[in-house]
């Protein structure tokens, strides 16, 4: 893999700068805090491509992920598009020898994925996904008191759950063949932060869902995602996993993920987290908290580090298709009815 003697020596580029959420600014941003040398953009917007220009004067501008790809330097290609163009773009700019950041989903489905790993490793490049929500506050205070203080002892089994009643908004995250499915937008942190706390060998994923109530009432019509889908993961040492995001849940669920084990539980939300541990006397002891800031800034530190001093990626290939390999799964068990083992550790 190539290697560089300092950040600055790592140009970078996003394909997709359009978008409510202005992401190929903020990854530009990041990876420029991190040391890294914005140099191009891929936009097929030419008004977005002129607000490119403004907020990094200089940037080169293509419509067309060839033609960056023909003319310019790039190293680090960062892919901010639609779930289902992922795997294109990257493989297109792996063969072309560029390292690739995927924004998540990694991609919809393990077939995809697995394409996405060997073209890197055939290339010898640095492929990752922007998981910078691995060192969200709530999940890093989780990890300190669930895997490293053991606060409620052996983890047996995660709940992990999002959503609530309404009717999905009309952008292609809503389109069933774009994004994935409704598990996908959301489903993919609630996993990667699960995956954080409860590891070991996947056996089997069985996933249902419920389709149709809300489909007529958006533009996407019969391609619209689930009103909910539900997977249950079972791991091969008898703990599980499950997930669920929803539409329909007039009754949601306290927190993001509710975590059990041998000695407590342990309820994460966004800014706080509850800890409940039975005592000997037969109290219940209940702990309360605000969880710390993020630190997401070192996603793209670990980018650099990465390609300058060979520190160890934390955000792999191989990491990143686990969350997509249960949704895969939980998809195609909920259309064929029957739970289907996993094909990977």
């Amino acid at each position: 893999m190539p290697r560089y003697s300092q950040p600055s020596e790592i140009t970078v580029g996003v394909v997709g700068y359009g978008g409510a959420f202005n992401m190929g600014k903020y990854h530009l941003d990041q990876m420029q805090k991190a040391g890294m040398r914005p140099l191009a953009v891929v936009e097929l917007d030419a008004a977005r491509l002129d607000v490119a220009k403004k907020e990094f004067p200089g940037i080169e501008t293509y419509a067309t992920v060839d033609a960056m790809l023909a003319a310019s330097q790039v190293q680090i290609v960062v892919i901010i598009t639609p779930h289902n163009t992922h795997a294109e773009i990257a493989l297109k700019c792996l063969k072309a020898g560029r390292h690739v950041v995927c924004e998540k989903p990694f991609a919809i489905t393990t077939a995809e994925c697995d394409a996405m790993i060997a073209a890197a490793k055939a290339k010898n490049l640095c492929l990752s996904t922007y998981h910078n929500r691995h060192w969200d506050g709530h999940i890093l205070k989780a990890v300190e008191l669930i895997v490293t203080e053991k606060a409620i002892g052996e983890v047996t089994r995660i709940e992990a759950h999002m959503g609530s009643y309404g009717k999905p908004g009309d952008w292609w995250r809503t389109s069933k063949t774009i994004s994935g499915g409704i598990l996908y937008d959301w489903g993919v942190h609630l996993l990667e932060y699960s995956l954080q706390l409860i590891d070991g060998q996947i056996s089997e994923v069985t996933g249902v869902a419920k389709n149709g109530f809300w489909a007529d009432q958006t533009k996407w019509k019969a391609d619209a995602n689930e009103d909910e889908a539900f997977a249950l993961v079972r791991f091969k040492d008898g703990r599980w996993l499950t997930l669920m995001i929803t539409q329909l849940d007039a009754n949601p669920k306290r927190g993001i993920l509710e975590v059990t084990g041998t000695k407590g539980s342990y309820i994460i939300d966004f800014g706080s987290y509850e800890l409940i541990q039975p005592q000997a006397d037969g109290r219940t002891l209940i702990t309360k908290g605000k969880n710390p800031e993020g630190q997401q800034h070192l996603y793209y530190q670990n980018i650099a580090d990465h390609l300058v001093t060979d520190a160890p990626l934390i955000i792999t290939p191989e990491w990143s298709r686990r969350p997509i390999h249960i949704l895969d799964l939980a998809d195609a068990s909920a259309k064929q009815g029957r739970a289907i083992p996993a094909t990977y550790a």
